[in-house]
């Protein structure tokens, strides 16, 4: 495999085509920019204007191997570095993220389609917090002693797995990248990411920075489809954990897949969040609330997104007027444009199934589709993948738009009479994700909090996933936790015992 001179920028830019460009055709393996083995490209589209912007270097089990292999004689002398020197070595991996926040921000926005002002600044900025939290938590991977026998000296320590792989979506490709990375690398893992191929550009650029502070093979990035990347990855012999954030379908594939090995997994899988409104609640506050819950300025395209949203009756009428009127006034557009709100869904394969999904709910008998906000009169978006946010009331309980996880901006609205009976309605669902209650009666809000069938559950409000709070679903929306330091001791370290016979 020939190496490649490093073509990209070393100081930030705030040029995001000349970047995607310098890109092209590159993965991060070993501590350098390399091609795919092959020597093929895939193409990667600017979703608002249809424009290819970069050729993405395709990968195969021959990149595969080579970048497993280069993490696994890497990994060695990493796991035996202080824990707290490499944790120092991912907190000053924060910085840089910092120094270049701006430019990651233009990137991810050029590549997703998601606005820069509302989205593409906040994912960056959490992404640097990560790895900024994570970096201080290297003293922490302590043991135990254990009372065995007053002869015995017996002890617990935490130690690495070894490889880890990583399988990333597009949604949010840099805070899902460093919720898996960072807890692994400060455990004393080395990492392979196969990032997703709608959106392989910013993950690269970010392996690049991080790989100026981090030893050669620590971390390493490799671009291509599931089949014939991901697959290898998760069944590589030298992968000895996989993390995997996608969908039910493909994580039950990637389960299935590691469970030959024995190797344990972490899944983030699909979402189908329920948002339980009542009538005392701070109303104002709770449709903006709302908003932000739905992910609207996403376009949807979130697992927490609040797609099944339930308004005691006596308020129902006016929340989902209020709801639509503030939807409406967000602007669609450009997403590197300061005015935009909303920017476009990832990709024309996702663009036609949430279509499919609209034109079913208006058809159906009964329903109620509110479609807000104007689509962009630019020319030179008319080959956007620009979608209007719909609204929909009056749709039944077994819809698929309310059984399904859409992943776009489309959310449903139903009355409720009574705590238990909308309780119940919520749990009604495969997936256990996120959930939130909105109400100033908080004897109600922590009861139904207890009880409700979702790993995260928030009351008046709705945050992203934030560093030290743990994440994670129940039922089909997964196994595992993120984002905290259970899942850094749990997820990507075993314990082993060792014992002193001083008789």
């Amino acid at each position: 495999m020939t190496n490649a001179l490093h073509p990209t920028p070393a100081d930030p830019t705030r040029d995001p085509f000349a970047l995607a460009r310098a890109l092209s055709g590159l993965h991060f393996i070993g501590g350098r920019y390399v091609p795919a083995v092959s020597g093929q490209t895939f193409p990667v589209v600017n979703p608002a204007t249809g424009a290819e912007v970069a050729q993405a270097a395709l990968g195969d089990a021959a990149d595969i191997d080579v970048a497993v292999r280069e993490a696994a004689r890497a990994q060695k002398d990493w796991a035996r570095m202080p824990a707290r020197k490499r944790g120092a070595l991912v907190h000053q991996c924060s910085a840089i993220l910092k120094a270049h926040s701006e430019e990651l921000a233009r990137l991810i926005a050029l590549e997703t389609g998601k606005a820069l002002r509302t989205e593409s600044r906040v994912e960056a900025g959490v992404v640097a917090d990560i790895f900024e939290f994570f970096g201080g938590l290297g003293g922490e991977l302590k043991g135990e002693t254990v009372p065995f026998s007053p002869t015995v000296l017996s002890v617990t320590v935490r130690e690495p797995l070894g490889v880890v792989g990583a399988i990333i979506p597009w949604n949010v490709p840099m805070l899902l990248m460093a919720l898996k990375i960072a807890p692994a690398l400060v455990a004393g893992n080395t990492v392979v990411v196969k990032s997703a191929e709608e959106a392989p550009l910013t993950v690269l650029r970010i392996c690049e920075l991080l790989n100026r502070v981090l030893p050669a093979g620590c971390f390493n990035m490799v671009s291509g489809f599931g089949p014939e990347c991901g697959a290898p990855l998760v069944s590589h012999p030298l992968v000895r954990k996989v993390t995997f954030t996608g969908s039910v379908e493909t994580g039950r594939i990637v389960s299935a897949t590691a469970a030959q090995k024995l190797v344990p997994v972490t899944l983030e899988l699909g979402g189908k969040s329920p948002m339980i409104v009542f009538a005392d609640c701070d109303f104002e506050k709770t449709v903006a609330g709302a908003i932000t819950s739905m992910r609207f300025t996403r376009q949807g395209q979130s697992c927490t997104a609040a797609s099944r949203i339930y308004v005691e009756r006596p308020i129902f009428d006016r929340f989902v007027a209020a709801m639509a009127e503030r939807v409406d006034a967000m602007v669609m557009g450009d997403p590197l444009d300061e005015r935009t709100d909303i920017g476009t869904i990832i990709s024309t394969g996702q663009y036609e199934k949430v279509r499919a999904f609209v034109a079913e709910g208006q058809a159906t008998a009964g329903a109620t589709a509110r479609v807000c906000s104007a689509m962009p009169t630019d020319p030179a978006l008319t080959k956007g993948l620009f979608l209007q946010p719909v609204i929909f009331t009056g749709l039944t309980k077994d819809s698929r738009l309310v059984r399904e996880e859409i992943f776009g901006p489309v959310t449903t609205i139903f009355p409720f009479d009574d705590a238990e009976t909308v309780l119940a309605e919520a749990n009604d669902s495969e997936y256990g994700l996120a959930a939130s209650l909105w109400t100033n009666n908080l004897t109600v809000g922590l009861s139904l909090a207890h009880r409700l069938e979702a790993g995260l559950v928030q009351i008046n409000q709705n945050l992203v996933v934030q560093a030290n709070l743990s994440y994670g679903g129940v039922k089909s929306s997964g196994l595992g936790k993120e984002a905290s330091l259970e899942a850094m001791l749990e997820h990507f370290t075993h314990k082993k015992t060792i014992m002193v016979n001083m008789g």
